[in-house]
């Protein structure tokens, strides 16, 4: 069966930008879709093709029309949720085709896909779910019940099995098709820092409980790591692409694990370098193992240290504290690792509090600032705690950088602090 898996385009919307000229919040999302080569690598015996319209935008139709699929599976996160409902129309009216939604959105909030443009939800992790949902289409099997995928009821309830994520889901041995993204591979190139970007999964899920993350929701819960063997051969299915981002919530969740993949790549003799997504209590935890992987590659780490307040971390379900962030950062710095530093602007901050985060970082630096601002995400535990008080619906606003909820400053003012967070934040940085 013919197969077309989709990446929507870059689709959020920017207030600040539509309100108060601010151009330097808007969303742009850049990196192979390494969700849709995880699924296509599963589905050997069927023609799959990938199109990933936020490197050509405009091609949807053309690919659409030319390839003639039986399936059109569209992923997304919250902010790209409405564009995929239009691109599901489009595929219905122009091919025909059945038509199957995924993702992280799909993943927390599959009510909101319910709809005539869709066939089939795929929650959470899809690579062996959506494998089964294929492959029964083709045979015609149409009332087969796949754990983790429901059939759209328009007007009704979803009713669906729900799956209980394991190993098994992860089909290590059917390698992602980057093959099949060849075509994009120079728009993943970020001019900003001047190296080409490749993505390697290392694992899915996260072992931790935030309440502002949904991440939870694409494993049920459970934390299930790739073998270093899938890892190394991922790695080298990339050719010469220099820097890897391994993509994981919590890439080092696992320190046995970690310390296996480091010796691997070591004894692989491998010549890459490596972003990877930590925490810093395991920074502080485990300086060792990040001289270790120092020797092997790893250049930079992304760190959700979120707040300078432990109120406010503990309310998050953070589990961590600032005492903690601030050593984390001195010990990388320590190494020779350059840090990401993401953290959470609430809507609810004054100017005081936009001053106290500028003060914390000019004692405790960052190479590169990545304020995001707090936004409720369906599906998510800080959603049902604070969905009465969103007055923001529209679903394309919900990018991370756009306030959904009251702001208590003056509206323009709040997004100039936010802004100017961020100027300063990337003056210079390195990854």
């Amino acid at each position: 069966m013919k197969v077309l898996l989709v990446n929507p385009p870059n689709c959020g919307r920017s207030i600040p930008e539509e309100l108060y000229g601010i151009n330097s919040l808007k969303l742009i999302l850049r990196g192979e879709p390494l969700s849709l080569e995880a699924l296509a690598g599963n589905l050997d015996h069927h023609e799959v093709k990938i199109v990933d319209l936020k490197a050509a935008p405009d091609t949807f139709i053309e690919i659409l029309t030319d390839f003639h699929p039986g399936i059109v599976g569209i992923t997304g996160v919250t902010c790209e949720a409405n564009t995929m409902l239009k691109l599901a129309a489009m595929a219905k009216e122009l091919s025909g085709a059945t038509v199957v939604a995924g993702g992280v959105h799909a993943s927390n909030d599959p009510s909101f896909f319910n709809r005539e443009e869709i066939d089939y939800i795929v929650m959470g992790l899809g690579k062996l779910s959506f494998r089964e949902l294929v492959d029964a289409l083709e045979m015609g099997n149409m009332g087969k019940v796949i754990a983790g995928v429901a059939k759209t009821n328009p007007g009704g309830a979803l009713v669906f099995a729900p799956r209980e994520f394991t190993r098994d889901d992860l089909v290590e041995e059917k390698a992602p098709r980057y093959d099949l993204t060849n075509p994009y591979r120079g728009y993943y190139f970020l001019e900003s820092l001047g190296f080409s970007l490749g993505l390697v999964s290392t694992a899915f899920g996260c072992p931790h409980r935030c309440s502002f993350c949904s991440i939870e929701n694409i494993t049920n819960g459970h934390y299930l790591t790739h073998g270093p063997e899938t890892v190394i051969r991922d790695i080298g299915l990339l050719g010469d692409i220099p820097v890897i981002r391994l993509v994981d919530a919590n890439t080092f969740g696992n320190i046995s694990q970690s310390r296996i993949l480091c010796q691997k790549i070591g004894e692989s003799c491998i010549k890459k370098q490596f972003v990877a997504d930590v925490r810093s209590d395991t920074v502080v935890r485990h300086p060792d193992l990040f001289r270790e992987w120092r020797k092997v590659g790893l250049r930079s780490v992304i760190i959700g240290f979120e707040e300078i307040d432990d109120g406010r971390l503990s309310t998050m379900g953070k589990a961590n504290t600032t005492a903690m962030n601030s050593e984390a950062i001195h010990v990388l710095h320590d190494i020779g690792i350059t840090i990401v530093g993401d953290f959470i602007i609430s809507p609810d901050f004054d100017e005081d509090q936009f001053q106290a985060l500028r003060d914390y970082l000019e004692k405790n630096p960052v190479d590169l600032l990545m304020p995001s601002i707090l936004t409720p995400l369906p599906g998510t535990p800080l959603y049902e705690s604070m969905k009465d008080k969103i007055t923001i619906h529209d679903l394309d606003y919900y990018t991370l950088t756009n306030a959904v909820i009251p702001i208590k400053m003056d509206e323009k003012v709040f997004y100039e602090n936010y802004a100017g967070l961020m100027r300063s934040g990337h003056a210079g940085a390195k990854l």
